[in-house]
């Protein structure tokens, strides 16, 4: 940020929540809608970024082994997992965060704050989807099991994160992104080089995604006390998010390397590279709704990587 300029812009525009119904709010039964609220099954986006990295890993070793597609089997248990674990993930956050949700626009109308789901209510549900995760967890081996467990540390803290760095981005990049350590595991009972530069790139990604993310509730986290890199990077989150962005590129390309993807990986990362930069050029900080969908166009980036590796175990599997 050049000198003089302001730590962050004035007067954001709020993302306005919108008043459309989703398929589930028209489907689900009144007394089972706000548990699916609370686990955000009616915004699936975080589950798609979740679960991206698992499968990206997936395939990557599996690309090692020649095999021509990932395992269909893992696939479905690794969304199986990020469904349950996602759900617990924001229960649990929701329940550490709930007076400072009352305060903000964008969240008040969530289960908690709301007065939908009670505390003993969210903490039963959030237990529930925890066993459902470990029940899928259960059906890899040893190694992975025990790597798996070892990020519920970083799940944990994340909530309260916001209170005492300006970075809850980087420990939710750290423990959303594990999956990329994990999908690898799920094939070869261990750790290489390969999934640590995934995981380093998708933890850069995650910076990137989730600055842009959190300029929507800007005002109020200042407002509330709270903190992070969206209100620490302000006017100058375009170029720190384009930063973020390179470095994940650069790590996502070495993990190939290392893992002997080929052309369609090379294709793909440039295309995400100029996805990236679309992001990056149309961003306007100041326009919730902007911000929200260039967050969300990120499963965009998710399906590129995988289709780019499972193309490249096809032709080399060929």
């Amino acid at each position: 940020m050049s000198k003089g300029s302001p730590k962050h812009p004035s007067n954001p525009k709020a993302a306005t929540p919108t008043s459309d119904a989703t398929i589930i709010d028209r489907l689900a039964p009144a007394w089972l809608l706000p548990y699916l609220k609370l686990a955000r099954i009616d915004r699936p986006i975080g589950t798609w970024l979740l679960l991206f990295p698992c499968w990206w890993s997936l395939a990557l070793a599996e690309l090692t082994q020649r095999q021509i597609i990932p395992n269909p089997d893992k696939l479905i248990l690794f969304a199986l997992g990020a469904i349950a674990m996602r759900g617990a993930g924001c229960t649990w956050n929701d329940i550490i965060d709930r007076k400072y949700d009352a305060k903000v626009a964008r969240t008040a109308n969530r289960p908690l704050p709301s007065g939908a789901v009670s505390v003993p209510q969210a903490v039963a549900f959030g237990v529930f989807l925890s066993l459902i995760g470990l029940a899928v967890l259960l059906s890899f081996n040893r190694f992975t099991v025990f790597l798996a467990i070892a990020s519920l540390a970083l799940v944990a803290i994340y909530p309260f994160m916001k209170r005492l760095t300006d970075w809850p981005q980087l420990v939710l990049g750290l423990g959303f992104n594990w999956g990329a350590l994990v999908g690898w595991a799920s094939v070869t009972g261990n750790l290489s080089a390969a999934p640590l530069a995934l995981y380093a790139g998708a933890v850069a990604w995650t910076l990137g995604y989730d600055t842009i993310y959190a300029h929507q509730d800007r005002d109020d986290d200042i407002k509330a006390g709270l903190r992070s890199s969206a209100i620490r990077l302000g006017a100058a989150t375009p170029t720190w998010v384009a930063g973020f962005y390179g470095v994940a590129v650069l790590f996502w390309a070495i993990a190939g390397w290392i893992a002997g993807t080929g052309v369609a990986f090379v294709i793909g990362l440039g295309l995400v590279a100029a996805h990236f930069a679309w992001q990056v050029q149309t961003l306007d900080i100041n326009n919730g709704s902007n911000c929200l969908a260039r967050f969300c166009s990120n499963r965009t980036v998710g399906l590129i990587v995988f289709i780019a590796i499972v193309a490249d175990m096809v032709l080399r599997a060929s």
